[in-house]
């Protein structure tokens, strides 16, 4: 195992949660609500745009292939379906694959799901003429094996997207604030580019912004989401609401971190004959 793809499991286990805050929360800090990649998806389909949607479509010939490796609804591959032929969603959520498949089916496209894991499913999955991967490889300790299944599986093209820093950011100064906890900042981006080189591929990577607004939810589903994401139940929403306040939250364009989301689309060759 190379050093970068060591720093990188090393950095993404420094995220762990102590033992006792885990398990006194009343459900998983690590989870988004469904309809938020349901939302994703739709807004992606109705005006594809971005540099990862620019990289994947430029690598997809007429009538080609798509797999989306942690698909959810499709917001990486459906907006590539006017010029593919068959789309193919991979996650470990059945339901959101049912999503992607009756967006799919608006699209007038040929879209067949595997539900599993990355890669202890790839026997199941074709070979693609595009691999897309949107905002999973921060849940991907063990990176070589499944970037080495990306590209395995993609005759012209993989295109990750990621954000810049670790999604969880954000929350650090709350985590701070109500639990006296000192999160991580890595790994980044950077350091999942240095990875993938290192494994043998020619990774390109190119930093991008879109408005944080388009994936923001209602000021009540931030508190919600950041009590679950701190481990907090409900009954700390008002104290949440305050801390959100503090941090320069306006409840009329509730967004954490910024205005903007800063993202990363890192792509390289397939190595599918």
């Amino acid at each position: 195992m190379t050093d970068a793809v060591t720093r990188w499991r090393t950095a993404l286990e420094s995220w762990a949660i102590p033992a006792e805050i885990l398990a006194a929360a009343p459900e998983s800090p690590w989870t988004l609500a469904p309809d938020t990649f349901v939302a994703r998806a739709r807004r992606q389909v109705a005006a594809p745009s971005g540099e990862s949607y620019d990289r994947a479509i430029q690598a997809l010939p007429a009538g080609g292939s798509v797999l989306d490796v942690g698909a959810g609804a499709g917001a990486a591959s459906l907006p590539l379906a006017a010029r593919a032929a068959r789309l193919t969603g991979v996650d470990t959520n059945r339901s959101l694959l049912e999503t992607f498949v009756e967006l799919a089916t608006d699209r007038h496209v040929d879209a067949a799901t595997v539900v599993g894991a990355w890669p202890d499913c790839a026997a199941s999955v074709p070979v693609a003429d595009v691999v897309v991967c949107h905002h999973v490889l921060y849940n991907v300790a063990d990176l070589a094996p499944f970037v080495t299944a990306l590209s395995a599986y993609a005759r012209n093209r993989v295109v990750v997207e990621i954000s810049a820093t670790h999604p969880m950011v954000p929350w650090n100064p709350l985590w701070q604030r109500f639990h006296g906890l000192e999160r991580p900042l890595g790994p980044t981006a950077s350091d999942a580019v240095e990875a993938i080189a290192e494994l043998g591929f020619a990774p390109v990577a190119t930093r991008w912004e879109r408005p944080t607004t388009l994936d923001a939810m209602t000021y009540a589903e931030l508190v919600a989401t950041t009590c679950r994401r701190l481990c907090l139940g409900a009954e700390r929403a008002d104290d949440v609401d305050v801390a959100l306040r503090d941090l320069g939250v306006d409840p009329a364009a509730p967004t954490l971190g910024g205005p903007t989301r800063q993202l990363v689309t890192i792509w390289w060759p397939g190595t599918a004959d």
